[in-house]
């Protein structure tokens, strides 16, 4: 095997610091050595104790079903109860406009009037309070019982498999775009399909200039875990200075040329730049989180632009 040197090696080192994957790969191999050291120490250290076990919990839910004259049953919610703490989690969907009519209002108080309840009673005495009372529009289902490891997850997990909110576009949902997609959306100005819409619980209104796109890498680690669902915002306003941006490489090929970085610029304008990279700072630098990954100084011939700015992770 030959040895680089000279223009060959600036352009493989040039290509490692601009490839999230090979910098993956590299990233992967010091994992793995650590993971191997880390072993044998343990291995010493051990003496036959006995590994950790996950925790898990023994939980009950319920469906909550709405049940309205002249329409079908609606699953409407989920109910889980901590039996250990006494405590009751709630998710319900939110499009009872949709198909409540005039009782819709009453279905949007719903879950805070549970919670409320639940407080008061305590959640074991809420949930035997609605099981007594609740039979006409409201119903519930028999109580189910289920083994989790962290009440979140296991919310989100029973909310999407027995849940089916209508899709109520930039306002409960927003689309989902592959990396390649979103470039076309909103770096060509491409009109490209959704792969579908993805229901988002967040303070923060909903706009149709933000997408949801899955994440890949360890670079951006801890802000943006491996493998996320992450909230971005097209139509970077201002400077790339500070801000975590979705970066496309327009002038490559493949999936390598999609890139998420913290972006760090000078303040003076390159006036060399014309066409889409007019505009651009004398000087962008893209920085990892994850201090394992190098930087990548854009060189004055590279063609970048920003496909949007991170706003939050979805799950993970």
């Amino acid at each position: 095997m030959g040895t680089l040197q000279g223009p060959a090696l600036e352009d493989f080192v040039k290509h490692v610091l601009q490839c999230d994957a090979c910098q993956d790969s590299v990233y992967r191999m010091d994992c793995f050595r650590d993971a191997i050291w880390g072993a044998a120490s343990h291995l010493q250290d051990r003496e036959g104790s006995a590994s950790e076990v996950t925790k898990r919990f023994n939980v009950e839910y319920l469906v909550v079903q709405a049940a309205l004259p002249g329409t079908k049953i609606e699953n409407i919610g989920i109910l889980l109860l901590d039996v250990q703490s006494d405590r009751l989690y709630c998710r319900f969907r939110r499009d009872f406009e949709e198909f409540a009519g005039y009782e819709a209002d009453w279905f949007e108080q719903l879950p805070a009037g549970i919670s409320k309840q639940a407080d008061v009673l305590g959640a074991q005495k809420c949930l035997e309070w609605m099981e007594s009372t609740f039979s006409n529009a409201v119903r519930l289902s028999p109580r189910r019982v289920a083994l989790i490891e962290d009440y979140a997850r296991a919310l989100n997990s029973l909310y999407s498999t027995h849940i089916r909110p209508n899709v109520l576009r930039f306002r409960t949902h927003l689309p989902q775009y592959s990396l390649e997609a979103s470039a076309g959306t909103f770096g060509k100005q491409m009109t490209v399909e959704a792969e579908g819409w993805v229901e988002l619980r967040t303070e923060r209104p909903l706009t149709d200039a933000m997408f949801v796109t899955h994440v890949k890498g360890h670079s951006m680690e801890p802000l943006i875990p491996h493998s996320s669902l992450c909230v971005f915002q097209s139509g970077v306003l201002g400077s790339w200075d500070g801000k975590v941006l979705l970066v496309e490489r327009y002038g490559e090929s493949g999936g390598n040329r999609y890139t998420i970085k913290l972006c760090r610029c000078s303040q003076d304008v390159d006036s060399s730049q014309s066409g889409e990279n007019a505009g651009l700072p004398q000087s962008v630098t893209l920085e990892s989180l994850n201090p394992a990954y190098r930087p990548w100084d854009v060189a004055p011939g590279d063609k970048i632009r920003a496909l949007g700015e991170f706003l939050f992770v979805v799950c993970n």
